[in-house]
């Protein structure tokens, strides 16, 4: 989600993360982009073929994204073995923070200047669709061969937005259940069977706080606090908006029960109160906490601290209803001026063969979108990332509203107010409602909703 999201050298901060999941401004991130009168999809559609290969001229590929951390490394390896083997396709990969490529991308497509190719996250596609910055894919998919069935079909379905498909999905990138194997240990509990239901998880938190442990350290910061909140409301059988995302739901009982639960464990004692930015993670590092709900890429930062035992697994199940936040990265194609057939076929085999060697991007820290590469042998053979991936069926990813990303900006402070103990639960999420669904309908207009 970040722009060091599966990095284990920088923690990420609270702009760091808004930044790079496109909810810092949203709406005015892609307003430079001058979409004229044309709407999505108005551009010639890219054509066929590129399931087989690339026999062509040769061609030189932009391809920009914003995977500065870690995984920038591993992006470009598969960057150049693609190279390697496909002697008339040069792909130059482009790499800035995340905040800097929302903001560039829409100028140079503007302008004439934009990428062949792109990544962005999933909850940025409505947005940049509706603003004619990317085109759609329907036609790609097919000369790929891609269907529902080779994908998960959550993160399939997110990439669609007005009935056509925008983005070519990547990865997932979902919320987990890290546990400190030592600090379990010591309090009595069974380090290899980490408390997976409500009963279990509050029994866990009472045993760890009369051993002097406060469990689970709850953010109020979007970062992991968020993702935290919005698994929890899903859990306990309620939504973030409704279907067709013109209205925010959170407010709802299952959303104050969702957050209550989060500010009782406070009040109990098994979470410190004003706990900072990444404090819960850094926490579980230095044996001050057992658990820390945080993203799969918390995987690789783990393995980097000496001597400590962990362990990682799916959400437990808090309020009845199996469910867990994720993110997606989304391969695009830009609006360009005069679309160049051979560039378009090019960025097709390039695209496919990205997402067919997907295994290597999962050592960096995800769960393939690509159901064949999801389920080899060789990615089973990494624990932790396959222990995520058994969400799959349950992860949840916001409804396709173009600007969806404005209402988070209220649901985050909601989320720090009552955290904070400043606001009551149900107070601080229905006047999170009333501002966000203020932004909702402005969006409508100004998207054309």
């Amino acid at each position: 989600m970040s722009t060091r999201e599966h990095t284990p050298h920088t923690p990420l901060t609270r702009r760091r993360f808004l930044t790079a999941t496109g909810m810092l401004g949203a709406g005015t991130l892609l307003g430079g982009c001058g979409g004229g009168s044309n709407a999505p999809g108005s551009q010639p559609e890219p054509g066929g073929g590129g399931a087989t290969g690339y026999e062509g001229p040769s061609v030189e590929l932009a391809f920009w994204n914003g995977f500065t951390g870690g995984d920038g490394p591993v992006m470009q390896d598969l960057v150049d073995t693609f190279n390697s083997e496909h002697p008339n396709i040069t792909v130059k990969m482009t790499v800035m923070e995340w905040a800097d490529y929302y903001n560039k991308v829409p100028t140079a497509v503007s302008s004439g200047n934009g990428p062949d190719v792109g990544i962005m996250h999933v909850d940025s596609l409505p947005t940049s669709a509706a603003r004619n910055v990317i085109v759609p894919l329907d036609d790609v998919a097919a000369a790929l061969e891609l269907k529902a069935a080779d994908f998960a079909d959550v993160v399939w379905k997110a990439g669609e937005y007005d009935g056509q498909r925008f983005g070519i999905p990547l990865d997932m990138h979902p919320l987990g259940f890290f546990y400190n194997k030592t600090v379990m240990a010591s309090a009595g509990l069974d380090p290899e069977n980490p408390p997976m239901d409500r009963d279990s998880y509050e029994s866990a938190l009472e045993q760890l706080k009369s051993a002097g442990v406060k469990g689970h350290w709850m953010s109020p910061h979007p970062f992991t606090g968020s993702q935290t909140l919005q698994s929890l409301i899903w859990q306990f059988g309620g939504g973030l908006f409704n279907d067709d995302g013109t209205e925010v739901v959170w407010h709802e009982d299952p959303g104050v029960e969702a957050l209550t639960w989060m500010v009782d464990a406070i009040k109990a004692g098994y979470s410190p109160t004003d706990v900072g930015q990444d404090a819960d993670a850094i926490a579980l590092q230095n044996g001050k906490a057992a658990f820390n709900w945080n993203g799969i890429w918390n995987i690789n930062t783990l393995k980097e601290v000496p001597d400590l035992d962990w362990g990682v697994a799916p959400l437990p199940n808090i309020g009845g209803q199996k469910a867990a936040w994720a993110g997606s990265h989304n391969f695009v194609l830009a609006k360009q001026r005069t679309p160049d057939e051979n560039r378009l076929k090019a960025s097709r085999v390039f695209i496919n063969w990205i997402s067919q060697q997907s295994l290597a991007w999962a050592k960096g820290g995800q769960v393939p979108a690509r159901t064949s590469v999801r389920e080899s042998p060789e990615f089973q053979k990494l624990p932790e990332q396959s222990a995520l991936a058994e969400q799959v069926d349950y992860l949840r990813f916001p409804p396709s509203v173009p600007g969806i990303g404005d209402a988070f900006a209220d649901f985050d402070q909601a989320l720090n107010e009552a955290v904070l103990m400043t606001k009551e639960p149900a107070a601080a999420l229905s006047e999170a409602a009333d501002r966000a669904n203020k932004k909702l309908e402005e969006n409508r207009k100004k998207y054309g909703g």
